[in-house]
């Protein structure tokens, strides 16, 4: 029979050996001194759950006395809750207490402070029902003799826990002391496994340091630009002398990778270049294309109604009428291109609901909140006056009741919440679903409207801010009102303007 020699072990085996010795010789100590000091642990947690007990029930003794005080002062009913439910959380750690006769000062204490919380907690209830009844005499009797169990209790309190701390330093001290023993006895041990550990293994890996020392200052002139180096030839036939001749065949190959993968890169790079410049030239078609969308009809019939105007009314009224029909077309015109601040696009509003009620005879009841400190923020032109037009075709027009639009602006942390609410026909969730999808299609050469539909607009924001889910829509159902409401990302350089008017 062969004799089996360390030396005919391959190097994967060597190190596996050693290093199987040393961990199971590392696991079975430390799972030893685990067990050890878990058990230290277990006491050392007993000794502080005593004094952090006394410490919680301190806390909730005094919570119950403040949320008492707080309903006597301002007798609401939230202060109320809030007495009930600290009364009820000091019960359960009342539990915690021992309530038997016990020859220990410690627990004889923690019966005497359970007593007189019970006390206590039958005056602050009939404190309390005093107080609710209106029973003025009672209430100030019962929160007299709650005050004085209250100090009572609190020097009992502190009392318990000066004799818990007392007697936990001492258990405490003792533990210290075992477990340092054991912190030290554990290095000791922990230092000396390692040490033979590293020198055996030291001895099985020798044959190793020199070949892999060659590869790691062959591997770094590689990792240079140098193609042109090679390990020493290698005529062994375990790991060392296979990984030798597989960096050799590596090296050689990887110079030929490299420059195929610059060239590849530098092509690529060229692609994603011309991709990126083709999907900005899309977008800024697509947004002029979407803001270019405007129904003649909607400007002949307003200006039919400005004769009309003229005829029955006199210049002035046909002036400012006039004048409010070319501030919303010159808006409208003037910002095709760009984008505007939210004070001009209120402005179009306001312009757009004067020509209505003009043309309609004030059938447009139209109110509006905006905070002060949004005004000079920019959003894409065009959005407000598209969803407040829809509100008035679609919501409010053929209700047989008084309809009403509502426009408010909200700024959040990171948004501003733009909010438009009608008291009109509603939607129903389907309906909801088909605009938020871009499934209805707006008639821009048909009928009594400006042609911006609400897929245009869904769309300008999704092209403007690069993302979805910016406009939501709610309602109850048919009959019901509709709210639309648009949130504005701010950018940072935007979250700390601040208005001093404001």
């Amino acid at each position: 029979m062969k004799k089996i020699r360390w030396s005919d072990f391959s190097l994967v085996s060597k190190i596996m050996i050693e290093v199987g010795v040393l961990a199971v010789l590392l696991f079975s100590i430390n799972m030893l001194f685990y067990a050890r000091i878990n058990n230290s642990m277990q006491e050392m947690d007993d000794v502080y759950a005593s004094n952090a007990q006394i410490t919680e029930l301190g806390q909730v003794f005094d919570d119950v006395q403040d949320s008492m005080y707080q309903y006597l002062k301002v007798k609401s009913s939230q202060a109320l809750m809030d007495y009930y439910q600290n009364e009820a959380k000091y019960r359960q750690e009342l539990e915690e207490l021992n309530e038997q006769n016990i020859d220990d000062s410690v627990k004889l204490l923690e019966k005497k402070i359970r007593k007189m919380s019970e006390a206590y907690l039958s005056c602050t209830a009939g404190t309390v029902a005093a107080k609710r009844g209106r029973n003025v005499e009672k209430y100030k009797q019962e929160y007299d003799e709650s005050l004085e169990l209250y100090s009572y209790i609190q020097s009992s309190m502190d009392e318990l826990n000066k004799q818990l701390f007392k007697e936990n330093s001492q258990t405490y001290a003792a533990l210290r002391a075992v477990m340092r023993y054991l912190e030290i006895s554990n290095m000791m041990i922990m230092l000396l496994v390692v040490i033979c550990g590293m020198f055996f293994l030291i001895m099985a890996t020798r044959e190793m340091f020199l070949p892999l020392t060659n590869m790691a200052e062959t591997a770094q002139l590689v990792g240079q630009g140098n193609f042109n180096v090679k390990m020493p030839p290698a005529d062994s036939r375990d790991e060392l002398g296979t990984v030798t001749r597989a960096f050799n065949t590596m090296v050689d190959n990887l110079g030929l990778y490299i420059a195929r993968t610059k060239a590849s890169m530098e092509k690529e790079q060229q692609m994603i270049e011309r991709e990126l410049l083709m999907e900005t030239h899309l977008k800024e078609a697509q947004l002029k294309y979407l803001q270019s969308q405007i129904n003649p009809h909607f400007l002949f019939n307003s200006l039919n109604a400005g004769v009309q105007l003229a005829m029955m009314e006199d210049a002035e009224k046909t002036s400012i009428f006039v004048e409010k029909m070319a501030d919303f077309f010159r808006y409208n015109v003037k910002k095709g291109e760009e984008d505007a601040t939210l004070e001009e696009e209120l402005e179009a509003v306001d312009n757009y609901i004067y020509i209505l009620n003009v043309r309609f005879a004030g059938d447009i009841h139209f109110s509006k909140k905006v905070e002060c400190d949004v005004e000079n923020v920019r959003v894409p032109s065009m959005i407000l006056q598209p969803v407040v037009e829809n509100a008035v075709n679609h919501g409010i027009r053929n209700i047989d009741w008084e309809g009403h639009i509502d426009l408010s602006v909200e700024r959040w942390d990171d948004h501003i919440e733009i909010s438009v609410r009608d008291n009109g026909l509603g939607m129903t969730g389907e309906q909801i679903q088909r605009v938020l999808s871009k499934k209805v299609h707006s008639s821009s050469g048909e009928g009594d409207s400006t042609g911006i539909g609400m897929n245009n607009v869904i769309s300008r924001l999704e092209l403007y801010y690069e993302r979805d889910g910016l406009m939501e829509i709610y309602s109850e159902g048919e009959g019901m009102g509709t709210e639309v409401v648009i949130n504005i990302p701010l950018e940072r350089s935007e979250k700390n303007v601040q208005n001093p008017d404001c």
